[in-house]
């Protein structure tokens, strides 16, 4: 029996477990659809191409299984740009598969003809054409092996609109199956002991955890080697909720005097980035030994001097220390440093909690995200977008679980949100889910209302509304450039929940603290996708955050 090229790829993608792809029809892609429709896969279609791939990144992010977005040629593969940049910085593995003018009419300026493989090829792992029909299953599966090798990203496949067309013998087709490997990537062994002996021998332990914990499912190995070593344990990115939050190791507030004073830290999965000042004095002690656990041998010593540089993915390199390390009974003075980081700990939650009870109008930030905190299911799924109202919200709110607590990542892009909350609601049919926006961030896709809608996909939007772009007129004012330098930094204090009621959802706007908690009982009880719109005091972030916190240190 022969079948078209869009037949074909619905059918890698079956064989590569994909339940939904997420896209914006044109021309050069129809083929693809006929396909999922047959073979059963759900097509997402949003407003927008960056929406597209957002929400393949969001749905990777959850479920830790590659996330697919397809879109057209042109415009709109120029459009999906931001969401693969996005995933490219956060590690998170996305297959975008784009479409093309026919291979006849090459570099004959056809309709929406650009060169996307060499556009695309700066921002993903691997980026490729097929040039034949028969040989799309298994483009398909080397893009699904590329995105999860090593450390994850996206990929990109072109497929021309000829090749989709045409169609060739089903028999006579190659379509690979189970063509990725889970198997795990041990670390040398003399540098895992050299590591177990540094972290043995030390006073001051310190353990920092990156979004690699989560990709590699290792939160509990990072527990089970904490509580070996009586060490405090950090964490950043993904790997927010991957250490139990009762954990009394597990700390958060405190990781400033803990790295500045720490004699020997681990720094598992993450990257000496913007996020740990690059490794210098400004944040981590110069003195400290350090002993970095990375599956990309080019990240280990970029920006800072290790002591240990471990190549190997954090499951099994955390499974090599914690055998390693033995049994150990912490130390006099290990159990002295975890109590002067928990008292620490504790001064800056007692500092933050008039904050968070205050009875002001307009309401304090702090109060917004306490409310929140004090209100969600102990499993529900978190998403941030936006500036200063997610600074304060992961300051705040627990992540609940594994993969519960979702933020742009590293590049800083805003408009992920609501991409993210739909592929988190397909995931997670019966989770809570709450979208802890900026009214800034909100405007990039808030129109992806109308596909929740459309689904039927139910999810809570709280806009912490502080009428314009809260982290940068802060920063103007905290560097002193005059009020000349606020332009652009205003937007007032729009009725975004009357916009989501347009669209048939449900929307509140709060003013008073009272009404915060009565407005997410109603917007999680409508069983609509819902809007709860707070109108939080514009001056107030810098009580709890620094002023220059969204500058580089």
């Amino acid at each position: 029996m022969t079948r078209q090229g869009g037949y074909l790829v619905a059918k890698a993608l079956k064989n590569e477990g994909v339940e939904c792809v997420f896209t914006l029809c044109g021309g050069h892609i129809q083929p693809v659809y006929t396909g999922c429709t047959e073979l059963g896969i759900r097509i997402i279609d949003v407003r927008h191409e960056q929406a597209a791939t957002h929400a393949a990144d969001g749905w990777a992010r959850i479920t830790r299984k590659p996330g697919v977005a397809i879109v057209t040629a042109g415009p709109g593969l120029t459009n999906s740009i931001t969401g693969i940049a996005n995933a490219m910085r956060a590690a998170s593995p996305i297959v975008v598969i784009g479409g093309q003018a026919p291979l006849f009419q090459f570099e004959k300026g056809a309709l929406q003809e650009m060169d996307h493989v060499e556009l695309l090829r700066p921002i993903t792992k691997w980026a490729k054409r097929v040039h034949h029909t028969s040989r799309i299953p298994e483009y398909i599966s080397a893009a699904f092996r590329e995105a999860t090798a090593r450390r994850p990203g996206p990929v990109f496949l072109e497929i021309p609109l000829d090749v989709l067309i045409f169609s060739e013998g089903e028999d006579s087709v190659l379509s690979p199956a189970n063509s990725q490997t889970k198997a795990h990537v041990y670390g040398d062994p003399a540098c895992v002991e050299q590591a177990a002996r540094l972290l043995v021998d030390s006073q001051r332990p310190t353990i920092m955890a990156g979004s690699a914990i989560w990709w590699d499912d290792s939160g509990t190995l990072v527990e089970r080697l904490s509580r070996k070593l009586g060490a405090p344990i950090y964490v950043n990115g993904m790997a927010r909720g991957c250490i139990d939050s009762r954990n009394p190791l597990h700390l958060a507030h405190s990781r400033s005097m803990a790295l500045g004073e720490a004699d020997v830290i681990l720094i598992a999965g993450a990257e000496f980035d913007f996020r740990l000042a690059y490794g210098q004095t400004t944040l981590i002690n110069p003195q400290a030994k350090i002993i970095h656990v990375n599956i990309e041998r080019t990240e280990i010593g970029r920006n800072r001097h290790v002591d240990v540089g471990i190549v190997g993915d954090t499951h099994a390199v955390l499974e090599q220390l914690c055998d390693a390390v033995g049994k150990l009974t912490p130390s006099a003075e290990r159990q002295a440093w975890v109590s002067m980081l928990q008292a620490n700990e504790a001064d800056e939650i007692e500092r933050m909690k008039p904050f968070m009870d205050s009875d002001s109008i307009p309401i304090h930030p702090a109060r917004l995200c306490r409310e929140i905190e004090d209100f969600l299911d102990d499993d529900a799924i978190i998403i941030g977008d936006g500036g200063d109202i997610v600074s304060m919200g992961a300051k705040i709110i627990r992540a609940r679980a594994p993969g519960h607590w979702l933020d742009p990542g590293p590049f800083g892009c805003l408009g992920a949100g609501l991409p993210f909350a739909l592929a988190a609601r397909l995931a997670k049919p019966d989770t809570q889910i709450l979208l802890l926006y900026g009214d800034g961030s909100f405007g990039f896709n808030g129109m992806e209302i109308d596909t929740a809608i459309r689904f039927n996909l139910p999810m809570v939007v709280v806009i912490g509304n502080d009428g314009g772009w809260g982290q940068m007129r802060v920063e103007v004012e905290a560097m002193g450039l005059g009020k000349q330098a606020l332009v652009a930094t205003e937007l007032g204090f729009t009725r975004y929940d009357r916009m989501v009621e347009a669209f048939g959802g449900y929307g509140a706007f709060v003013e008073r603290p009272v009404d915060i908690k009565p407005a997410l009982e109603q917007a999680f009880k409508c069983g609509r996708p819902a809007c709860v719109n707070v109108r939080i005091d514009p001056c107030a972030s810098h009580q709890i955050l620094s002023p220059t916190r969204g500058m580089a240190p």
